[in-house]
């Protein structure tokens, strides 16, 4: 089978109401869900976790006033076509805008989709050639778009022209698909992700449980044995996983598939996804709960984008405080500091 790109597809498959406002939803970004995303989703449950994240919806017709174009602040942030510069010591390279699957919740939303802009030679030649000029920039991402949708032979010239720029020690890959289109990990991408000099890390999003799928884990399972470490990114989504046990099996799964949760991101201010955000309190009440649940090891940093390009920032509950108990006047007291559990206990300052 292949990838359903089409509203007719997905109405032929039974994954779509008769709602007019869909072709609207449709025009605004493009529409793929691989075969192996298809056979994940639970037809009979209207409200399915997969279905929800790929299949097109009429409340994305639903624009609130506080929904941005750029809702993280890319365009502010780019000095060179493909390369969005934040932070002093990394810069994201975008070297294409297409993706195996189209998620209704992407911050990036209008400009992925197929013939999305994606770098020509010379503009690739040109972000590089920024790279090559700032010693400052240590760590390059990859990203888009989805970089593993690069032909290996593409993808791996463009690592090797990284790895010659001396001061770049990390080179970070965001992708999805070892879990949507895991037989794209072959032995020749492998051999693609294999810089000579600098550190290659790969950061694996997936956002509920059953998309680790038997072919996503072994997909995983040979990044991890060819050497690449592996961390997770998921984005926290109303009625995908703002559950605490359905975020709970999802770390659980992530860590045994040697996946380490790095970011659970606050959903973006997107135009039309009013529909899958959570508030600020509802994230942090969640990783509270999750706090007295799992290890150090399976524990995410909860983390916000603040629009406008100014970067992340963590978000998650606070456990620390001055003690109420502290007499007027006394020298500074104890903190209160709050366990996994509720528990209050005075440290000394």
């Amino acid at each position: 089978m292949q990838t359903l790109r089409t509203l007719k597809a997905l109405h032929r498959e039974g994954l779509l109401p008769v709602d007019p406002r869909l072709a609207e939803a449709a025009d605004a970004m493009a529409i793929a869900i691989t075969p192996e995303m298809l056979a994940l989703i639970d037809r009979a449950d209207p409200a399915d976790p997969i279905a929800r994240q790929f299949v097109p919806s009429a409340a994305e017709t639903e624009i609130a006033a506080n929904e941005l174009l750029d809702p993280i602040g890319d365009e502010a942030r780019s000095p060179v076509k493909g390369i969005v510069h934040r932070y002093p010591d990394r810069v994201l390279l975008k070297p294409l805008h297409v993706c195996p699957v189209y998620c209704r919740f992407c911050f990036r939303r209008e400009k992925v989709g197929p013939g999305g802009e994606a770098l020509s030679a010379s503009e690739l030649d040109a972000a590089i050639a920024y790279i090559e000029a700032r010693p400052e920039i240590w760590e390059v991402i990859l990203t888009g778009g989805d970089p593993l949708m690069l032909a290996p032979r593409r993808l791996a010239k463009l690592i090797a022209a990284l790895d010659a720029i001396d001061h770049v020690g990390v080179i970070r890959i965001h992708s999805r698909v070892p879990i949507v289109d895991p037989s794209r990990v072959t032995d020749e991408l492998l051999a693609a992700l294999k810089p000579r000099r600098t550190a290659l890390w790969f950061a694996v999003h997936c956002n509920h449980a059953r998309e680790l799928s038997v072919a996503a884990r072994a997909a995983l399972a040979r990044l991890a044995d060819a050497g690449i470490p592996l961390i997770g990114q998921t984005v926290l989504l109303a009625g995908v996983n703002d559950e605490v046990e359905t975020l709970e099996t999802l770390m659980r799964a992530l860590v045994t598939a040697r996946v380490k949760p790095y970011y659970l991101h606050h959903p973006d201010l997107v135009r039309g996804t009013g529909h899958f955000r959570v508030s600020v309190e509802r994230g942090q009440a969640l990783m509270r709960a999750l706090r007295g649940r799992l290890s150090g090891l399976a524990q995410p940093t909860y983390v916000l984008d603040v629009p406008g390009g100014h970067g992340k920032v963590p978000i998650g509950p606070g456990y620390l405080g001055d003690d109420p108990d502290a007499l007027p006047g006394a020298l500074p007291g104890a903190l209160l500091v709050e366990d996994a559990f509720g528990g209050r206990h005075r440290y000394p300052r």
